[in-house]
C-alpha cells in the first residue's frame, strides 16, 4: 500500500551535528575537498606517490560509486539518507540511470547549500531531482516510494539505528535494496565507546556514536528485511584517509587516531546492504 506521510515539524538536530554541519559548514574544510564529506575510497589511488587535490575528490566519488554499485539504482526511484550538498545525487544521476534521485538531510542550511550546488541540475531536470528536509528516523517520505535507499557516512550520527531500518523498510518498494557505508566499532571490541572516545574528538564530543556494526545489521533484519549482508572496506578507506589527513595534521593529532582505531580493532568501516522481500 502506498501512502503520503503525515505532515511532520522540522525535526529535532543534535547540538554536534547542527554546529558541524551548520555554521562550522564541514563540506568547506579542506580535508573535505571537493564538497563531498567522506573519508573515501582509495582502492584507485597510488598511495605511493604524493596524493593530489584530484586523487581526493576521486576518493570521494568512489565511495559513492561503491555503495551505488550495491545500491543498483538503474532504472529505479532512489533516495540518498543525509545527502550532505547533494553531491552524490547528482552523481547518482549522471553514472547510475535512475529515474529519479531525492536527497534527505536532517540540517535546513545544508539542504540550502544542496540546491545552490546543484541549482543547475535541479532547474534542467526537476522530476528527477529533489531535496527535503527529514531525519534518518522519521523519513517525510511515502511508503513503497523508493526501488533504493543508500546512506554513505552519515548513518554514524544517527540516534537511533532500529527506527532508521523501520524507515528504510517502510519506504522501499518490494525488491527494494538499501546500502549503508560509514564507520562502527568491530563487534566484540572491548569497551569501545570509551576507547574511541579516548582517541577521537568526533566521539568525545559526540557528534559521532560509537555503536557495533551488529546493531545495524540486527535492526535492519527486525525491520523485515533479508539478505542482509556486511562487508568491510576498511582496507580501502584508513590508509588513503590518513595519507591524505598527514598532509594538513601531524601525527599524534587526533584525526590521525582513526587509522590507529583500525589498527587497534576497535573501529571499522563497512558496507551494509539488505532487501525488502
Amino acid at each position: 500500500m502506498t501512502g503520503e506521510p503525515a505532515e511532520q515539524s522540522a525535526p529535532v538536530v543534535r547540538p554536534a551535528v547542527w554546529e558541524t554541519y551548520g555554521p562550522a559548514d564541514l563540506s568547506a574544510v579542506p580535508v573535505f575537498a571537493g564538497g563531498f564529506i567522506n573519508f573515501g575510497y582509495w582502492q584507485s589511488v597510488d598511495l605511493d606517490r604524493p596524493l593530489s587535490q584530484g586523487d581526493r575528490v576521486r576518493s570521494e566519488q568512489d565511495l559513492y560509486r561503491r555503495v551505488l554499485d550495491a545500491a543498483a539504482p538503474a532504472g529505479g526511484r532512489a533516495v540518498e539518507i543525509g545527502c550532505g550538498l547533494g553531491l552524490g545525487c547528482a552523481l547518482a544521476l549522471e553514472e547510475y540511470g535512475p529515474t529519479g534521485v531525492t536527497g534527505v538531510d536532517i540540517h535546513p542550511q545544508q539542504l540550502q547549500r544542496a540546491r545552490e550546488a546543484n541549482g543547475r541540475l535541479l532547474a534542467a531536470q526537476p522530476d528527477r531531482l529533489r531535496f527535503v528536509l527529514g531525519a534518518a528516523e522519521s523519513l517525510p517520505l511515502g511508503d513503497a516510494e523508493f526501488d533504493c535507499l543508500y546512506s554513505v557516512e552519515a548513518a554514524q550520527h544517527f540516534p537511533d539505528l532500529a527506527a532508521f531500518a523501520r524507515e528504510a523498510a517502510r519506504v522501499l518498494r518490494p525488491g527494494g535494496r538499501v546500502a549503508v557505508a560509514s564507520f562502527f566499532t568491530v563487534d566484540g571490541a572491548p569497551a569501545h565507546a570509551e576507547r574511541l572516545a579516548g582517541l577521537l574528538d568526533s566521539f568525545a564530543s559526540g557528534l559521532d556514536i560509537a555503536r557495533p556494526v551488529a546493531r545495524l545489521t540486527d535492526a535492519l533484519a527486525a525491520a523485515g528485511l533479508v539478505d542482509v549482508r556486511t562487508a568491510s572496506i576498511g582496507p580501502q578507506v584508513w590508509p588513503g584517509w590518513d595519507r591524505w589527513l598527514a598532509r594538513l595534521w601531524e601525527p599524534g593529532t587526533w584525526p590521525r587516531n582513526f587509522l590507529a582505531a583500525w589498527q587497534q580493532q576497535v573501529l571499522d568501516y563497512y558496507l551494509v546492504t539488505a532487501t525488502r522481500p
